[in-house]
């Protein structure tokens, strides 16, 4: 009995030291960390882990459901398909052929209204309120200075910095982009409480403007931004600027850092769904205009689906751009494989979200599912 003590009491004094080293070396965001993912069986996010951190709610007006296509659901999956959806754990897979649901199927117990977490495609949405406060003036253009809005950049290379070099990802900050290491700087923009301090002490290293370097922090950045820029939290921004007026069916969840700080994580965690994720797509491949209304400028979506960099054909302001075939698309790309794939030429758009994207580096230009989930699309399309 008196062995337990002693070694009880040993483990409740390294337990201590080990939390209190946490706080001294300002790593304690590991504890929310181990918390909410690591003890949960998880090495990094998963899809319903908004549950777990504090949100802002995002409120819809008037819903304009999507209409079903004349041949909808008629065609069934193609084999490689759904062992790519069992594979990869998919949870919900749409086609949506001359704006009316063609093919739709949910799996793993979630349905047309699930939320999940969106992850990276949130940088296309961020992107998009840069475009709308350049609209309405709150922005001058995309070479209006970082430094106009934020003080912390406004010295040495940081002061050539441009919004639009945020949305183009290519602002020469130190940031490392490294999903499954707890020491990095992207899982500690994931769980620390107060954001803007973590962006706010990024340091810019090389030259901005020059070269792509997917960087989750130029998101971060160019949404405090555009709350400085707009004078609202870019929730409320989100909710004016495109939730309601795209007619979206479900309301939605933008995660925090806290409730105390109150600053979005702008470059992932939109909790939502497959077909309200896709109304987005469907306003860049219409222009910008929704309904007969120019939501948004289209010039600035047309610079926002090509490539800044010609070295880095695979992005542009906020959304990614691939060839497939003799076919050009742009999407909106998420960890884990969460995707909103656009052809504007045939009309098609292709969501699809889940749980793994299958093998392939995590930041890696495209892996091979994304491909896979265009051609066997296509595939169906043609059978018709």
């Amino acid at each position: 009995m008196r062995i337990l003590k002693k070694t009880l009491k040993v483990i409740i004094i390294l337990f201590a030291l080990i939390i209190a080293t946490l706080y001294i070396t300002d790593t304690d965001y590991l504890i929310k960390a181990v918390r909410t993912i690591y003890l949960r069986g998880y090495t990094t996010a998963f899809l319903d882990d908004y549950k777990r951190f504090d949100n802002a709610t995002i409120d819809i007006s008037q819903p304009q459901p999507w209409t079903n296509h004349n041949d909808y659901n008629t065609v069934k999956p193609t084999k490689k398909l759904e062992e790519i959806n069992k594979q990869n754990k998919t949870i919900a897979y749409v086609i949506i052929k001359n704006d009316s649901i063609w093919f739709e199927k949910y799996y793993d117990g979630y349905d047309e209204n699930s939320k999940s977490n969106s992850f990276s495609m949130a940088k296309s949405y961020v992107s998009a309120m840069l475009g709308k406060a350049i609209m309405e003036g709150h922005i001058k253009s995309l070479d209006q200075p970082v430094c106009d809005f934020l003080p912390a950049f406004c010295d040495g290379k940081a002061a050539q910095m441009t919004v639009g070099d945020l949305s183009s990802m290519s602002s020469g900050t130190n940031w490392d982009e490294a999903y499954y290491s707890p020491l990095s700087i992207t899982t500690r923009a994931y769980f620390d409480d107060d954001l803007a301090k973590v962006i706010n002490g990024l340091k810019v290293v090389n030259q901005p403007g020059q070269a792509f370097k997917y960087a989750s922090g130029d998101t971060q950045m160019l949404a405090m931004v555009i709350e400085k820029a707009t004078g609202k939290k870019l929730y409320n921004y989100l909710e004016e600027s495109f939730w309601k007026p795209l007619g979206s069916e479900n309301q939605t969840l933008w995660q925090l850092d806290s409730e105390a700080h109150d600053l979005v994580k702008a470059y992932c965690c939109i909790a939502s769904n497959a077909k309200d994720f896709a109304r987005l797509g469907k306003l860049y491949k219409d222009h910008g205009k929704w309904n007969g209304k120019q939501v948004l400028d289209s010039a600035f979506i047309a610079k926002s689906v090509t490539p800044r960099f010609k070295e880095s054909p695979e992005y542009g302001y906020g959304w990614w751009l691939k060839n497939v075939g003799d076919k050009s698309f742009f999407m909106m790309r998420g960890h884990l494989g969460q995707y909103v794939i656009v052809e504007p030429e045939d009309n098609v758009i292709i969501v699809r979200l889940g749980h793994s994207k299958g093998p392939g580096d995590a930041i890696a230009t495209f892996t091979p599912d994304i491909s896979i989930y265009i051609e066997e699309a296509y595939k169906m399309l043609n059978e018709n």
